[in-house]
């Protein structure tokens, strides 16, 4: 291992990780996996994780990036993020940019819709009953009116 050069930056499904972390740490780096997926991935592989990423050989990251792929079957329904989706009612788990893109597409649909929630996103005001006197003050309005 002292011999070989280590990659700082790794690339699996379309994200650059970091090179000298250890590989279940590596790969939260990911959006959409978190610490606890990342063990049930490594485990699947039969790569070390407390490896360092970027000494693994060529042939572990091809391993990962497939076993990242197709890791949604091994997985419970309740670890999965997004059960029972409302378009298609299937379960599945989303990575990477198509989390983005998803909650972007949630948000329009609640706008369109002119549910409540839709118009706080809209107007930029807290969402799920938190107070609004005290906290969450942000924007042009400066200071505080008070009564005569």
């Amino acid at each position: 291992m002292a011999d070989e050069e280590i990659r700082h930056l790794v690339r699996i499904m379309n994200t650059d990780l970091q090179g000298s972390q250890r590989v279940k740490y590596a790969l939260t780096g990911i959006r959409g996996i978190g610490l606890r997926t990342s063990r049930v991935i490594v485990d699947s592989t039969g790569v070390d994780p407390d490896a360092v990423i970027g000494y693994l050989p060529d042939e572990d990251i091809a391993k990962l990036d497939s076993a990242i792929a197709q890791f949604e079957q091994n997985l419970p329904v309740w670890m999965i993020n997004r059960q029972r989706d409302p378009i298609s009612g299937e379960n599945k788990h989303l990575l990477g940019q198509d989390i983005i893109m998803t909650l972007k597409e949630d948000l329009n649909d609640l706008k369109k819709s002119r549910a409540y929630r839709g118009l706080r996103h809209e107007r930029g005001l807290k969402v799920r009953g938190q107070r609004t006197k005290s906290t969450g003050r942000r924007g042009s309005t400066i200071g505080v009116r008070k009564k005569k």
